[in-house]
């Protein structure tokens, strides 16, 4: 199982470069997880491109994804990532996957590159 930030996602519902990557991680019979922060930010996302709130639902639930809710645990496990990941600008979109990867010990799949070594207990692959 990985936990998908909303930069791999996007890849995947726009067939960018890496999607193909996210395609195989959704591939494990048990899916991926996604924070509910990530999530909201692809809704937002597409939102901002004009796709309509319910081709949005129809293309997501279509995805063998668990929103994993942004509960009080990660919330404290975020605000505590953002001393290490100041310096490269993490939101808290990057910093709730990264709480969610570190929770569960698995790996956290992104586009971001500036990502690398920054939180050296979770595991991270890229898309690109």
């Amino acid at each position: 199982m990985i936990v998908l930030d909303a930069s791999a996602l996007l890849a995947l519902l726009q067939q960018e470069e890496g999607a193909e990557v996210v395609t195989q991680a959704l591939a494990n019979p048990q899916g991926a997880l996604i924070s509910s922060v990530n999530h909201a930010e692809v809704v937002a996302r597409l939102s901002d491109w004009g796709v309509p709130l319910g081709a949005v639902q129809e293309a997501l639930s279509a995805l063998p994804l668990q929103v994993v809710a942004f509960d009080e645990a990660l919330s404290y496990r975020s605000g505590q990532l953002r001393p290490l990941t100041r310096a490269k600008g993490l939101s808290l979109g990057d910093r709730a996957c990264l709480a969610l990867a570190q929770r569960e010990g698995i790996t956290a799949l992104t586009a971001d590159r500036s990502w690398q070594a920054l939180v050296p207990e979770v595991t991270l692959a890229w898309v690109r």
